[in-house]
């Protein structure tokens, strides 16, 4: 079974980010392909699409944003869906 081109892409992105980032857990390092590829900053949609849980990806969110990888753009109190994108490098 072959991968879609949006799987391929990702995978390739993910490559990067590993590379680019080695003391990256795997999560954190999906979170910045996904920007990568173009996926929209939403951690509840990265979570859904993913099968990650959501309290897991806001874990994830709070430290790319503590080593500047990120900026969170938005944020719903009630249900913590946090919208983020990717800083300068």
């Amino acid at each position: 079974m072959s991968e879609s081109p949006q799987e391929a892409a990702f995978v390739a992105a993910l490559d990067r980010v590993a590379a680019a980032h080695p003391a990256l857990p795997p999560l954190e390092a999906g979170l910045l392909a996904a920007l990568d590829v173009g996926l929209p900053g939403d951690s509840r949609a990265f979570a859904r699409t993913f099968g990650v849980e959501h309290a897991l990806v806001l874990r994830a969110l709070v430290g790319l944003e503590e080593l500047g990888h990120i900026a969170v753009t938005a944020r719903d109190g009630r249900t913590q869906r946090t919208r983020f994108a990717a800083t300068a490098p």
